[in-house]
């Protein structure tokens, strides 16, 4: 069971969603990746509702991409039960460079701890066990790390027999433990202010590894809890249907889940098939006999009849055609894919963009 936050001050967040999204576009093009829609909501609300619940009061957004955004639909926080502060960086600063700039918003005092969020995780890790581990080592960060099958395709964070840090060893065909970085810290408030202001820093490659040759401690908290990295198409898709499925545990679901999520004012033939995951958008509509797999299909989206889609992001007002499929591909906002195309296997087609013949007809046939 998940540790119970302790009875303490007010704890505070900084959350980084300052990315471009480029692994993701076309779905990025119009919107940051932190607000694409995951399992009915934007992804960011599934993060605000896990900081709600570790007991975080006030989250410090650190934004770059398309800023307006954040605000436009979060608001204040106030209808999350959170208070969120916006702090803006011009130029990207990397990790370092945007949680020293995002500090800016904070306002506990030296000693306290602050949660560093990833905007592009999903993780059922336990932050208050995090937390605890922190204090109890009186840590100047402590850092989330999980066990992967391949760690040579990541850098790898060995531990010494106490659970400190002892390095961070950059991708390497030979890694010496399975434990990766997370990207989930908590740092002590005052430590924050050793990263150098107003130019771009990595934490990996400057920030941890300079703290540990100075003597700092730097603890290691492993969790084998759910956890994922939603920063390419396959991911992202895999992450929404993942919460559909209840393989993940999210308070900001908008409604009960099983094999799919069908949202308000969607249609859905009697005879189609949705399984895996699969959300249907908001005003969406799936055609007789179609059937989708382990998909997203964002709002206004049109499925006509017999069409196939498996494993894929279908952008707002896409347009699917008879008997098409869709196989592990991106198709961008108001897309048109006309019938007798298959597209599979990473292909991506951009906003607006029409496969087949000029004028169309599509029959979703509910």
């Amino acid at each position: 069971m998940p540790t119970e936050p302790a009875r303490r001050e007010p704890l505070e967040a900084i959350l980084l969603v300052g990315g471009y999204g480029t692994r993701l576009r076309p779905l990025t093009l119009a919107s940051p990746k932190h607000l694409l829609p995951t399992a009915g909501v934007p992804f960011l609300a599934h993060q605000f509702a896990k900081a709600a619940q570790a007991g975080i009061t006030h989250v410090v957004l650190a934004t770059s991409y398309r800023a307006e955004m954040f605000a436009e639909r979060f608001g204040d926080g106030s209808g999350l039960g959170l208070e969120i502060t916006d702090v803006h960086e011009e130029e990207p600063l990397g990790t370092g460079g945007a949680i020293r700039n995002a500090a800016k918003g904070l306002r506990c005092g030296p000693d306290d701890p602050v949660v560093i969020f990833n905007g592009d995780v999903l993780s059922g890790h336990d932050i208050a066990a995090q937390l605890d581990t922190h204090r109890k080592a009186d840590a100047a960060v402590t850092l989330h790390l999980v066990e992967v099958p391949d760690p040579a395709r990541f850098g790898c964070v060995p531990l010494d027999a106490a659970g400190r840090v002892t390095a961070f060893l950059e991708k390497t065909p030979d890694p010496v433990t399975n434990r990766i970085n997370a990207g989930c810290y908590v740092f002590r408030r005052s430590v924050i202010d050793e990263i150098p202001p107003d130019r771009v820093v990595s934490v990996e490659r400057e920030t941890f590894p300079g703290f540990i040759a100075s003597g700092q401690v730097l603890m290691g908290f492993v969790d084998t809890a759910y956890w994922l990295d939603v920063g390419t198409p396959e991911t992202f898709v895999q992450g929404s249907c993942d919460l559909v499925l209840g393989r993940l545990a999210s308070a900001a679901l908008p409604a009960p889940c099983g094999e799919a999520l069908v949202l308000d004012g969607a249609v859905v033939a009697p005879d189609a098939r949705l399984s895996g995951g699969t959300v249907v958008g908001a005003r969406a509509v799936v055609g007789r006999g179609a059937q989708v797999e382990g998909s997203v299909l964002f709002d206004d989206v049109r499925i006509a009849a017999g069409a196939f889609v498996r494993r894929s992001a279908i952008g707002k007002g896409a347009r699917i055609g008879g008997g098409v499929v869709v196989d592990a591909a991106v198709i961008g906002d108001g897309a048109v894919i006309a019938e007798g195309n298959e597209l599979r296997a990473g292909v991506r087609v951009w906003p607006g963009v029409t496969l087949g013949p000029t004028s169309v007809r599509f029959s979703t046939d509910v």
